[in-house]
This record gives C-alpha cells, structure tokens and sequence, in this order.
C-alpha cells in the first residue's frame, strides 16, 4: 500500500513542500487551491517565486520564494499509481512581522490640554501595541492599548513617547515627540552691589516654552542694547544686562520682563554702591580719639588707655 506523506518548512521568506513518493507513481502534481503549480517537470504556474527543487522516485520538492499573505491556504501533492490516484494536503499559515502603519505625528499643545496618542499596525498573530513615555523615562504613564489618553497635560509630561508592536515573530517600535507650551516664569532677582567706576552684571533667568524674548527697563524706561555703554546679551533661558564703567546715575532698580505668546512674568534687581574702605577709616577703630580741632585721631592702644586711667587716678589724691 502506497503511503504519501508531506514535509514543508518556511525559512524566513522562503516555503518548501516535498512530498514522499514510490515506485509505483507514474505521474505527480503539486496544486494550490485547485491550481496546479507543477505536473511532474512541467511547470504550470506563471508565478516566477515558484520553482521545482527536487523529482525522483523518492521525492517531488516545489519552493517558492519571498513568500507573502497570498501564499497562505491548502496546497495539495496528487499522484498517480498504477491502480488509482492519492492526495495528502498540508495547510500552511504565513505569519508576518508587526509593522507600525498609523501614528501620531509630532505634537506641539499648551499647557492643560487634552492629549490623544494613537498608533496602529498590521501583523500575524495580530500584534500587541503598547506606549510608554520614554524620554524622560515615567513608568507611569503608558498604556496596553493603541490610544494613550493625556487630560489636562502639564509640561512635566512633554517628552518622547514610545509605541511597541509585538508578536511571536518581531517588535517594531516607532516614537512620537511631544512639546507642550507654557509661559514664562522668572526665577528671583539677585541684587548686585558694584564698586564706582567698575563692571557690574545683572541677571535674569526664565523657565519658558517657547523660549521667552527679554526686555529690561530702569523705572519705566527701557533700556536697549549699546545704550550709555550698556550691553544685553540674550542666550536661550538667560538674559545679561552689563555696565562696563559703573557710574553714580547707574544705581538704581531694574526691571527684567520675560514675555512669549502665552504671557509675560518680570522680576526686580537692585545695582547699588559698594563704598571701598580707605587708609584712614581703616585707622579708626575702636581705640581712636578723636581730636575735634584738628579733624585729626590719636589711636591708643588698649595698654596706653589703662595707663592713661591710673595716671588721672593718682592725680586726684
């Protein structure tokens, strides 16, 4: 009794059927629903991936190459004995890698919306999809689905966020990046106290998406870059307000406002007088007398003052 039994293996895109034979086969066939691919050594099918492999007496081997979708169903081997025909079948499911095919593009939100992330892919076994938010790493904000949902979004949410498809075969990962507007706020000024005649440096400081624009007033005047010597240097988060020659009509309070299309914050700093010590205040302590004609002082120390004392003491008796 003939027996016919059927071996087939997928080896990344390439499928191969081989189907056992005898001595007693006068004509073979391979057929793909209904359709004969190959009659013995003659090839029917116009389909250039498929290809004969191997037609003996022991074997009758078809492959077909980069393999797809299509592919998938029952694919048949039918011989012909001497006394009837015989089939055996196989059925061969084609699985493919995850590919993501839908996803959100980059987002730029203000601050308190509402964020939806949706990401969608095709694959079999039909992919898992899941997001997390990856740059900055926050385990607790992802989600098992195709939509990650963000109410009320708050900057500390903005970042680059992770979609994952998996299966048995691949993982395709794509990324999202997310930017959320906000206004400016200003850190707290810091007064400055600089010497007459020498350099001082006023600095301001804002926390802002977009990146803030500076401007910087003295009372209610602006003040602009070059004028009376004064220079502002603008670099991303920071302002710089320099005086190169300190004069008496420097001193005073300044106003740095950080403004971007949300709104504005400003902040106050003081520029006032250092008063460098000179030779003869240094003099003056606390065992100077002063000599009020002369504008002039005597400085004792603590021994001659205790001499001083006796010597009054001892005139008196």
């Amino acid at each position: 009794m003939l027996m016919l039994k059927v071996e087939c293996s997928l080896w990344f895109s390439l499928f191969s059927c081989s189907c056992a034979q005898g001595d007693l086969v006068t004509h073979t066939a391979w057929l793909n629903r209904s359709s004969i691919l190959y009659a013995g050594e003659d090839k029917w099918s116009v389909d250039p991936r498929v290809s004969l492999v191997t037609l003996n007496q022991d074997e009758f081997t078809i492959k077909i190459e980069d393999v797809d979708l299509t592919d998938e169903g029952q694919y048949i081997c039918a011989v012909q004995t001497s006394s009837r025909p015989r089939t055996t079948s196989v059925h061969i499911i084609v699985q493919v890698p995850p590919k993501i095919v839908n996803l959100s593009k980059d987002l730029v939100v203000n601050e308190g919306s509402n964020v939806t992330l949706m990401c969608l892919a095709n694959g079999k076994p039909e992919p898992a999809i899941g997001w997390r938010m990856l740059s900055p790493s926050d385990d607790s904000l992802s989600s098992d689905s195709e939509v990650l949902e963000i109410p009320f979004i708050s900057r500390y949410r903005a970042g680059v966020y992770e979609c994952t498809a998996a299966n048995d075969i691949a993982v395709d990962t794509q990324t999202v990046e997310l930017t959320v507007n906000y206004p400016p706020s200003v850190s707290d000024g810091r007064d400055v106290g600089v010497t007459l005649g020498q350099r001082g440096v006023l600095q301001c400081e804002a926390d802002a998406v977009p990146e803030a624009d500076f401007e910087w007033y003295r009372d209610d005047r602006r003040i602009f870059n070059g004028f009376d010597g004064i220079e502002i240097e603008d670099a991303g988060a920071f302002s710089k307000l320099t005086f190169f020659n300190v004069s008496e009509a420097d001193y005073g309070n300044y106003t740095c406002v950080a403004t971007n299309k949300l709104g504005s914050a400003n902040t106050s700093i003081i520029l006032y007088e250092i008063i460098e010590p000179t030779s003869s205040t240094l003099l003056q302590g606390p065992g100077a007398v002063q000599d009020g004609n002369s504008g002039t002082s005597t400085v004792f120390t603590p021994t001659c003052l205790l001499l001083v004392v006796l010597l009054q003491l001892l005139l008196k008796f």
